[in-house]
């Protein structure tokens, strides 16, 4: 019988290149190689019965729990069983000096005597090549075709006990006492090795790593107090989606993962959205890392400089790869039977107007005048007076819709954004803009939300001109300066979402009530219930904003990890898991909720998510 993890029982890894997916019973179920938009060798988490994993676990039955060591990404899983306690502590290295792709599994034994197994199944390019396995010195090679030839790809085991091979798969049956500890390593294309005092090298060098980067409070900070280790896990969560090479920022680490279960919302995340990551960097720099926006917008701007504003992608590889075709795995049966598995995105070619005022948000809230040479500046006026063209067209919006274009609010709003701060920009870096003619559209395009985009027999914003639906986005409309947050429109739309967005008085907000031009339901968006935080917060409804927080991250994994959405009815998490929006939502939530609780007036520049 086929077997699936809740969501909430795995926990991330990853070097900053690419993550792996390691559930609580011991089996890393998902790993694309060498990136994280590469081709999976385990694929077990999209198809229990062929999709690949390796696993290590205690032969008897077993309890067993997860947990991260303290302000780290190095993952620990511990199996309690009648005979005795281990722990399988797995990381992977963040590449240096020559260093190679490697995941690290050490496996130690914390009292009595434990009988472990190991089975070890990669099967290359999403389970669809073979596996050919050989033994070698010190280990095994498992390879997609003749080995060597400059096309075959391989991965190589490496361990302290003895292996058996069973067809395309690797086994291994040893025990361990007390005190005592066994190392394995899987390198990517390298003969690698898994000596004990190499091993515990790179593994103290990982822990370092990590806390070094990790967030810490100063005496005043926001966060301190009982939002910070949610946000301090949130921040080593974005850091990991992060890649290292290019400084771009991919959604999520996964693709497929169902937002209904059953159901055909399934998208592959593992890639840049200029929005996501725009709002990434902001989240880090509330945290204080401000190195991943200089690094993200160096990345940003060679492909400016290369596309036209008119050309510009909502979305591209982490490498900058533009080309993104979206296809289906029909050998694949997806998690919990949710098919298709999709690789690629089709959202690459929809117009999403709102990915300029998002970037140009950015921009202004962390980034200084001085980092940017005329020829930045030359792509970034280029991208307003873009917006200046084309604002009044309509598009897909933030919620990729695969119905038809609209008008929109969200998007409007967000060009005006985008011609807002890019008037700000001008003027307080001194660069040379059109500020008569901006300034013009701005006010244009203020004029004619306030006009068609509010509802005045609903008493809200709504979703697009002339609808009647309602959409989460317009919690952004103050956060993000478009209206004071003491305006009745803003109050009443906040509560008219609140009445029919909001599961339950739970705080599980839905993105809209209207259609959407798919089959099927979904959750509660987990992004939107941190906007209602915010809105609520920084509106002085400080009460109603701690229990909203407080319910949502109620849904967090044991680990700290959300996924995209929330079912409202069983409180499943659903969706590419983790989810860079939702951890970007709970930083941002947390900041304006600890300042709103102490009484600052004083509160950072609005952002948007």
């Amino acid at each position: 019988m086929t077997r699936y993890s809740p969501l909430e029982r795995y926990g991330l890894i990853g070097n900053l290149e690419t993550c792996a997916l390691v559930n609580d019973e011991g089996e890393i179920e998902w790993l694309p190689l060498p990136h994280v938009e590469s081709p999976s060798v385990f694929t077990s988490v999209l198809d229990a019965e062929n999709g690949g994993f390796w696993r290590i676990q205690p032969t008897d039955s077993f309890d067993s729990e997860q947990s991260y060591l303290d302000g780290t990404n190095v993952l620990r899983t511990t199996f309690e069983t009648n005979s005795g306690r281990v722990r399988v502590t797995d990381f992977m290295p963040v590449r240096d000096d020559g260093m190679e792709r490697a995941v690290y599994r050490e496996v130690t034994a914390v009292e009595g005597t434990v009988e472990l197994e190991l089975t070890f199944a990669p099967r290359f390019d999403y389970a669809r090549g073979e596996s050919i396995v050989e033994s070698t010195d010190g280990g095994v090679r498992v390879s997609d075709g003749e080995y060597p030839t400059d096309d075959a790809e391989f991965v190589f085991l490496a361990g302290g006990v003895g292996f058996e091979v069973d067809g395309a798969t690797v086994r291994a049956t040893w025990s361990l006492s007390a005190d005592e500890s066994t190392w394995f390593v899987l390198s990517h294309e390298e003969t690698g090795e898994a000596d004990p005092d190499v091993c515990s090298q790179r593994l103290d060098r990982t822990v370092d790593f990590w806390r070094d980067w990790a967030h810490s409070c100063p005496d005043g900070c926001s966060f301190d107090g009982v939002h910070h280790d949610l946000a301090v896990r949130s921040g080593l969560v974005l850091k990991l989606l992060t890649h290292r090479e290019t400084g771009a920022i991919c959604a999520a680490p996964t693709t497929s993962l169902p937002e209904n279960v059953g159901g055909v919302r399934n998208w592959d995340y593992r890639y840049s959205w200029i929005r996501d990551a725009a709002f990434t960097i902001q989240a880090l720099a509330h945290l204080g890392h401000t190195a991943e926006a200089e690094s993200y917008f160096d990345w940003f701007l060679n492909l400016s400089h290369a596309e036209h504003p008119t050309q510009l992608q909502p979305l591209y590889g982490l490498h900058g790869a533009p080309d993104l075709q979206e296809r289906t795995l029909d050998h694949l049966s997806g998690y919990r039977d949710s098919s298709p598995v999709r690789v690629g995105n089709a959202a690459k070619d929809q117009r999403q107007l709102d990915i300029f005022g998002e970037l140009l948000l950015a921009i202004f809230e962390t980034t200084d005048g001085d980092e940017f040479n005329p020829h930045d500046w030359d792509a970034i006026r280029g991208i307003v007076e873009h917006v200046c063209d084309v604002w009044d067209k309509p598009d897909a919006g933030i919620w990729e819709v695969r119905g038809g274009p609209r008008h929109f609010v969200h998007s409007k709003v967000m060009c005006w954004v985008a011609l807002d701060r890019g008037l700000r920009i001008a003027d307080e870096w001194g660069f040379d803009a059109p500020t008569g003619k901006w300034e013009q559209t701005r006010d244009m395009i203020h004029g004619e939300i306030l006009e068609r985009g509010y509802d005045d027999d609903i008493g809200s914003f709504v979703q697009s001109y002339g609808s009647k639906s309602l959409d989460a986005t317009a919690l952004l409309i103050p956060i993000v300066g478009f209206l004071p947050f003491e305006d009745d429109r803003v109050q009443n739309t906040i509560d008219a979402i609140r009445d029919r967005l909001e599961a339950d008085d739970d705080g599980l907000v839905r993105r809209y009530d209207g259609t959407d031009g798919l089959p099927g339901d979904e959750g509660a968006f987990v992004i939107c219930s941190f906007w209602l935080v915010s809105a609520l917060a920084l509106s002085g409804r400080v009460e109603e904003a701690r229990d909203v927080f407080e319910s949502v991250c109620d849904h967090a994994s044991p680990l700290g990890l959300l996924a995209e959405e929330i079912d409202p009815e069983t409180g499943e998490l659903l969706g590419n898991y983790p989810q860079a929006f939702s951890h970007v939502g709970l930083v941002n939530a947390a900041l304006y909720l600890g300042m709103a609780e102490r009484g600052e007036e004083s509160v950072p520049e609005a952002i948007g998510k």
